[in-house]
């Protein structure tokens, strides 16, 4: 088989009674629609054949199925494919399923999956990184793990710019823009700028009185 026979989304290897989706959509005229497993491949999404083949005992479905980090051990002997699941481990994303679909990704998630997309690349060392919030949901270990990513990119002649409230993560910036003084319409305005240790001394700083005491 060619590697479309793996693909949703051309015939071959698909359930044709799901078109690959796994799940049926029933329209409901006065609410929002509802949407069944597909009765066909009970939500697996490929056809009998194609699930009959199977690599170190799983078939497609199953190792779509796997938590990135599960997936890691499965795939330590393939080592193009082991080098992926590693960087998406290495900011935060060892939970997320192989086969999750891209739009029930959280937007912090999907920034981490691009940001991963970017580590497997080679660095050129002249690229800025805009991040949104990246940490949304994440315990303290990931973020860990994300800070590490983020040091590395920076090591490498690159800058990361993060908008960010997490405390853990302000204080490593090198460089802090605290804008305020309040928040909506009662912001808008560069109240301080510096390292971290600079900003705690400015009294109008909300930021830097709640950054001090991480600090001392």
């Amino acid at each position: 088989y060619l590697p479309g026979r793996f693909s949703f989304n051309v015939k071959g290897g698909r359930c044709e009674a799901c078109q690959g989706d796994g799940t049926i959509k029933i329209e409901m005229h006065f609410l929002p629609d509802v949407y069944v497993p597909c009765e066909v491949c009970k939500g697996k999404r490929y056809n009998r054949a194609t699930l009959e083949i199977t690599f170190k005992g799983k078939n497609i479905a199953e190792v779509l199925d796997m938590a990135i980090e599960e997936a890691l051990g499965f795939f330590a002997n393939q080592p193009p494919i082991a080098r992926h699941m590693q960087t998406l481990v290495d900011v935060g994303l060892g939970y997320v399923r192989l086969g999750q679909p891209a739009p029930t990704l959280s937007g912090g998630e999907a920034q981490r999956v691009k940001l991963a997309s970017e580590l497997a690349k080679r660095s050129t060392g002249h690229t800025i990184y805009i991040l949104d919030e990246p940490t949304t949901g994440l315990h303290f270990e990931d973020i860990r793990k994300l800070l590490g990513v983020l040091g590395r990119l920076v090591e490498q002649g690159n800058s990361v710019l993060v908008i960010e409230h997490n405390l853990d993560v302000i204080k490593t910036a090198d460089w802090l823009i605290d804008l305020g003084p309040e928040g909506g319409s009662g912001g808008g305005y560069v109240v301080a700028s510096g390292t971290p240790e600079e900003l705690v001394q400015v009294p109008e700083s909300h930021t830097g009185r709640f950054l001090a005491p991480l600090l001392d």
